[in-house]
């Protein structure tokens, strides 16, 4: 989040740089993009991600830190709420928090938590996958052209395929994926599937524990998102209307 925050920031940074400096004497004018852009440019996105780290860092350590109370009083709400965190913003805070206390399980030998980590973020790029494949009316021509690439990084357990999705229609691509995620974190907890690798999707699945159960509960995840998401996106058609 706060390298998107950073983005933007130096976008429009530059932007108003370039209008500030617009009226410099003609012989200044070659020094403007080799020069005068990067460095306020720099000087500009640092001052910002100096002011907006400490607070990304306290969301992240509060996240874990609630993450951490919940211990094992009870697994499959925990692989729940943990895939669902990496369903929520796809590579922003509340994922990285949850990759994150995943990561650190696999020290302490809570295998399974990784697994539910894991399994969160490969469900949304999948059932995004499936529901273009399945639900062609739901999705414009490039959005249908796309989808398929969104099997290979699901199973690669790259989650921000899904975010061209999400940042187009949030309000219904966002509940969708979550739900499914949650729903494949929850199943892995429950087949008691572990993972001892902190990434690399379906390249690891033979040092995960139960993985015939884990594929399972991707299937199962992935479908429920498609689902859902032929259930709330409109046709095409219906959507253009007033």
């Amino acid at each position: 989040m706060a390298a998107l925050i950073a983005g933007f920031v130096a976008g429009y940074g530059v932007l108003a740089i370039r209008k500030a400096t617009d009226g410099f004497p003609r012989s200044l004018q070659g020094i403007r993009p080799v020069f005068i852009f990067p460095l306020l440019g720099t000087l500009l996105v640092g001052l910002v991600m100096l002011s907006i780290n400490p607070v990304m860092g306290i969301i992240n350590t509060a996240l874990t830190n609630g993450l951490n109370s919940m211990g094992s009083s009870s697994k499959i709400l925990l692989g729940c709420l943990v895939a669902a965190m990496m369903s929520t913003d796809m590579g922003g805070p509340v994922n990285k928090a949850a990759y994150v206390f995943g990561t650190m399980s696999i020290q302490s030998g809570n295998f399974d938590i990784m697994a539910a980590v894991m399994i969160g973020g490969m469900t949304p790029p999948i059932s995004i996958a499936l529901a273009t494949t399945f639900f062609k009316n739901k999705f414009t021509l490039e959005e249908r052209r796309s989808g398929p690439v969104n099997y290979i990084m699901g199973l690669c357990f790259i989650t921000e395929g899904a975010i061209p999705y999400a940042a187009a229609d949030p309000l219904r691509v966002i509940p969708s994926c979550l739900v499914g995620a949650a729903l494949a974190g929850g199943l892995s907890m429950a087949f008691n599937c572990g993972l001892r690798a902190p990434h690399g999707g379906i390249f690891v699945f033979p040092v995960v524990a139960n993985p015939l159960g884990y594929l399972i509960a991707l299937a199962l995840g992935s479908i429920l998102g498609m689902i859902l998401l032929a259930l709330l996106k409109k046709n095409l058609n219906q959507a253009v209307k007033p």
